[in-house]
């Protein structure tokens, strides 16, 4: 028969060494007790980890809610800082508008003058003036005497009912002076004086309305005024008390 051996239980010896001289120690350790006490080391370590993992965690959590709250508040102060700017630049832009209305309503002011000068600079070329200033009427313009008849007397003058150019300043056996201005719109205007006059007018001459055509020099002369709307005599009368 063979002989059973003995089997001797492993064991690991751990030597303390004092670096001061003193007796060292030596202890032994079963495999199972080491077991134990690596055991025991690694659930430390764990246990150490962990905490280190929670610190980790959070710690920098903090830190970032602190970093997020600092980007917060440069947004907020950045955000009312432009809205100051947006209302800032809210106010100029009402200046401005309010400006541009205001050069608006200046150029449409000065149009308008433009178009009320102009219109009047027109108007003034159309005859609505009475030919004498101190004068009675002798006659009434009829088709068969198409012109108006007016009794003048010495020393009063004679104008122009519209401004316009003289276009003729003549005579004939029934009138002494004739003067025949043109006007804008198509008026023209015909002064026949049956007496001597003295003319103050020549042909090509620009009258404006209100201008002395010629001085009576005699009394009791008589005017014969005519106007001429594109080409056909028309009553003086209507002209001036449809313009005057």
């Amino acid at each position: 028969m063979k002989r059973k051996g003995h089997k001797h239980k492993e064991s690991f010896s751990i030597l303390l060494i004092s670096n001061t001289g003193r007796r060292n120690r030596q202890f032994y350790i079963s495999r199972n007790v080491l077991r134990s006490i690596i055991v025991l080391l690694l659930c430390i370590c764990i246990a150490l980890g962990g905490t280190g993992w929670l610190f980790y965690c959070f710690a920098p959590n903090n830190v970032g809610n602190a970093n997020l709250q600092t980007q917060l508040d440069e947004q907020t102060q950045l955000v009312s800082q432009l809205e100051a700017e947006k209302q800032v630049l809210s106010e100029e832009k009402m200046t401005l508008e309010a400006e541009n209305e205001a050069l608006r309503l200046s150029a449409e002011t000065e149009e308008t003058d433009a178009v009320e000068e102009t219109k009047d600079e027109e108007d003034l070329s159309i005859p609505r003036l009475y030919p004498s200033s101190s004068s009675a009427v002798l006659s009434f313009y009829t088709e068969e005497q198409p012109y108006l008849s007016i009794n003048t007397h010495k020393d009063g003058n004679i104008i122009a009912t519209g401004s316009g150019t003289v276009v003729e300043v003549t005579s004939d056996d029934t009138y002494a002076v004739i003067i025949e201005i043109e006007h804008k719109k198509g008026y023209k205007t015909r002064y026949m004086c049956r007496q001597e006059a003295e003319v103050a007018a020549s042909v090509g001459a620009q009258v404006e309305a209100g201008d002395t055509l010629f001085t009576v020099t005699e009394e009791d002369t008589q005017l014969d005024y005519q106007i001429i709307f594109e080409g056909t005599p028309i009553d003086p009368l209507t002209v001036i008390e449809a313009k005057g």
